[in-house]
């Protein structure tokens, strides 16, 4: 191309062959296309250069200044592709893209994109600097940090998998514009940052842009009612999710460049090692931030972890307004609740709370504990993090690296006369042996374990070691629980299921015909999902004497199951099914998160 340009040029006596030679000269030393060093050395115009080439290969010119072009055509072709091949997407109609190009002969460039796209292909000529000023403008970080929450048809968005957030499209300036002076004075660290001897990251960590983006992902979480933060680094693309009410959900797209600043920032924030990058590590951020008027003390906990295309990051917001300390609005059945809150007043025994990560075990422990919370007791907590300090209750932060851990911990608790004890985990047979025998010795245990229901919890602690008999005279009660989502109060309306869908799910056939079930319309308060906060199911068994006595026989955990219903304990479906009867939650949230 630059032949063939630079001959045409001399043909018709735009350039001297002189120039030619300085020219390409200048093009063997610096690099860069023939046209862009002609213009840069100021021996022709930039129209001049597009005219020739719009005639030499036969394919139109057009000036980007006269264009305006749509974000949604933008987002077609990320940034780095657009740099890479000097191009810039145009508009859309139908199927084919109109594609500014500075070098129409670049195949590879329009296979690449028609493959990405889908999209033929149709290029114009445009002059390399202006195309550069456009590529600047377009893809600019101050006008495309952009809220990428895709509406679905009908105004709500996904559920479920985690892909959409309801609600349109808004770049960092309209955000900031909606969040006003907060993301400047109205959020400061409590504590002081120590000085990290990493000039450069701390620079770019510490750049207004960065600091804004930083402060309006914070306070966006905090308004939409979200539990957890996650900053992700890929290969072509840097977003942030939020979990909100347990589902996660596309909310940020940062450009790429800023990917190490931003994690830089979070990292200083929580008074992490930035110049670490190979190994995980955990902190905290503690925060006060000015939203709607007030003022709020907020914790953060981070967690970063390496990964292929940089460090990923997971806030977990700890919210103390949004902790539940009133057992009877968890979502407790009336006589499940009575049960448990017998063992909890029991002057020793184990109680045992059971459920993956994310089922609101900390809250149920925590009201318990806030419950027995008086002058004359003495309450001791080891907790892997301790997640929000409680007045009056004695708590102990596990530190594995330094040999603190919870069977250590534990140790300690009884030469100092307590009452109650609670441990974050039961992880192995040390712990698990010490906490029985705790038990057993005039104390309250409160404690939890990773299973899938309440009788499976039984061999799961006999698989550890411990002898069926210390089980069956220590354990007083074991519940299990899950979260589902509530439907929203504004926008509930009734939604007719098939009696047979009901009937599989575990009504009466009698009761699946008369039974109305609910749904939520999506709506501005619930950011259009049809749900709006979560509710626990809860499944609680009790241990009988004739428990005690299939324990010490070997029972396995259906036989244990059995009894246990027969002696009148609602399982977790059950009471999903209850909460249904109830117009709380949908029969989609109980089947994901139980089993009939």
């Amino acid at each position: 191309m630059s032949a063939k340009l630079g001959e045409i040029l001399v043909r018709e006596k735009i350039l001297t062959p002189q120039q030619l030679r300085e020219a390409l000269d200048y093009q063997r030393e610096h690099g860069g296309r023939l046209g862009y060093n002609l213009v840069k050395l100021g021996f022709v115009s930039d129209d001049m250069i597009t005219a020739v080439l719009s005639r030499l290969y036969g394919v139109p010119s057009i000036n980007l200044d006269l264009f305006e072009i749509d974000p949604q055509v933008i987002k077609l072709i990320p940034r780095e592709v657009a740099e890479k091949y000097s191009v810039l997407p145009l508009s859309r109609v139908g199927a084919t893209l109109t594609l500014a190009m500075a070098d129409p002969t670049n195949v590879f460039a329009m296979d690449d994109i028609k493959f990405m796209t889908g999209l033929n292909v149709e290029p114009v000529i445009v002059s390399e600097a202006s195309l550069q000023e456009a590529i600047e403008k377009y893809y600019s970080s101050s006008r495309e940090i952009e809220l990428a929450e895709r509406i679905e048809p009908g105004g709500g968005r996904a559920n479920g998998n985690g892909h959409n957030a309801g609600g349109d499209l808004l770049s960092l300036d309209q955000l900031n514009i909606d969040l006003g002076e907060e993301l400047g004075e109205g959020l400061e660290l409590v504590q002081e940052e120590d000085e990290i001897d990493m000039s450069n990251l701390e620079r770019m960590s510490e750049e207004a842009p960065v600091v804004r983006l930083v402060n309006a992902i914070l306070v966006d979480a905090l308004r939409r009612g979200a539990s957890d933060i996650h900053v992700e680094p890929y290969e072509k693309e840097f977003r942030v999710r939020f979990r909100i009410d347990g589902v996660l959900y596309d909310v940020l797209h940062p450009p790429l460049k800023l990917r190490d600043a931003l994690i830089s920032r979070l990292k200083i924030m929580a008074k992490l090692d930035i110049s670490e990058k190979r190994l995980p590590q955990d902190g905290r951020i503690k925060l006060k931030i000015k939203a709607d008027g007030r003022s709020r003390e907020l914790d953060f906990r981070v967690s970063t972890l390496p990964t292929l295309f940089g460090e990923k990051v997971v806030l977990r917001i700890l919210d103390k307004e949004r902790l539940m300390l009133d057992m009877t609005k968890l979502g407790f059945e009336p006589e499940s609740l009575v049960k448990f809150q017998r063992a909890i007043n029991k002057p020793y025994g184990m109680v045992l709370v059971t459920g993956p990560t994310g089922s609101g075990k900390t809250n149920t422990l925590y009201s318990a504990i806030q419950a027995l919370n008086k002058p004359e007791t003495n309450i001791m907590t080891a907790e892997d993090p301790v997640e929000f300090n409680l007045p009056g209750i004695n708590q102990v932060q596990i530190k594995e690296q330094i040999g603190l851990n919870f069977a250590a911990a534990l140790r300690a608790f009884l030469r100092q006369d307590p009452n109650i004890i609670l441990v974050g985990e039961i992880r192995d047979f040390e712990t698990a042996e010490i906490a029985i025998k705790a038990a057993l010795t005039g104390h309250l245990v409160l404690s939890t374990l990773h299973t899938n229901d309440a009788p499976s919890t039984i061999s799961r602690l006999m698989n550890m070691g411990i002898e069926p008999f210390l089980v069956a005279t220590s354990v007083n009660l074991i519940q299990a629980q899950r979260l589902v989502r509530r439907i929203c109060e504004d926008c509930r309306v009734e939604c007719p299921m098939p009696p047979e869908a009901l009937i599989e799910v575990g009504f009466s056939p009698e009761e699946a015909r008369q039974i109305k079930t609910y749904k939520g319309r999506g709506c501005r308060a619930c950011n259009g999902t049809g749900y709006r906060g979560r509710i626990g199911l809860y499944e609680v068994m009790e241990m009988t004497d004739e428990l005690r006595e299939l324990i010490l026989v070997g029972a396995s955990a259906l036989e244990l199951r059995r009894k246990a219903i027969e002696d009148g304990m609602i399982t977790l479906r059950e009471s999903g099914l209850h909460k249904i009867r109830n117009g709380i939650t949908t029969v989609e949230e109980v089947v994901r998160e139980t089993v009939a």
